[in-house]
């Protein structure tokens, strides 16, 4: 049998090893690269990152790896973004200003409500172990990467903003802070985005990277 292979696009931003061992981990071949026709041949592509928007996009523009990313998407290769990887795949950002994403699924991040639907004040950033919501919308996740998660099960979470798609049939999962409704997991077409850390969510994000692995 085949070894399934991910390719991790590396621009400076991120801790790379933690998910290159998550995948390792199940069973998936890696590659890590900021090489354009790596990323192009690849079978399944995964943008991580931490840290600020506007520096990540300028790192990836900096590579020219923005339209080879967009391309991706254009060529239905399975792409995963995982924290402000899944934020970088919206429209734009409100992080120290505006900031133009990748414009892979329509929407904007803004940031985490730092007071709860109560009125008191919240603790930012959002931090820690939080359950993943069926949505209305994602009410069946049997055709997505979280078909071996069960709704109320937990991941583990770090940020300050939140990908907030434009249709609300993109939203797969949310979590619940101070009262209010997060995005945790987006999806369009073939690609999907996880605002908390699979690599870093013990047996459920293992089972989520099992699940992208096979696509």
């Amino acid at each position: 049998m085949r070894t399934p292979e991910v390719t991790i696009i590396d621009y400076g931003v991120g801790n790379l090893l933690s998910v290159q061992r998550g995948f390792e981990h199940c069973g998936a071949k890696t590659i890590v690269t900021a090489d354009p026709k790596l990323i192009l041949d690849a079978e399944r592509v995964v943008l991580p990152g931490v840290g600020a928007f506007g520096d990540a996009m300028l790192a990836l523009a900096n590579l020219g790896l923005v339209t080879v990313v967009q391309e991706v998407a254009r060529r239905r290769i399975p792409l995963l973004g995982i924290c402000l990887g899944m934020q970088m795949l919206l429209d734009e950002s409100e992080e120290f200003g505006r900031c133009t994403g990748l414009g892979l699924i329509p929407g904007r991040v803004i940031p985490v409500p730092d007071k709860t639907q109560a009125g008191d004040l919240q603790k930012i950033p959002h931090i820690g172990w939080n359950s993943l919501v069926m949505t209305k919308e994602g009410e069946d996740w049997s055709d997505s990467l979280l078909r071996d998660v069960r709704s109320g099960e937990a991941a583990y979470f770090v940020h300050s903003f939140m990908a907030v798609p434009s249709d609300a049939a993109h939203r797969l999962a949310d979590c619940l802070y101070g009262g209010h409704s997060l995005p945790a997991v987006i999806r369009r077409d073939r690609i999907t985005g996880c605002q908390f850390h699979p690599e870093k969510s013990g047996p459920v994000g293992l089972r989520i990277l099992r699940s992208f692995i096979s696509q």
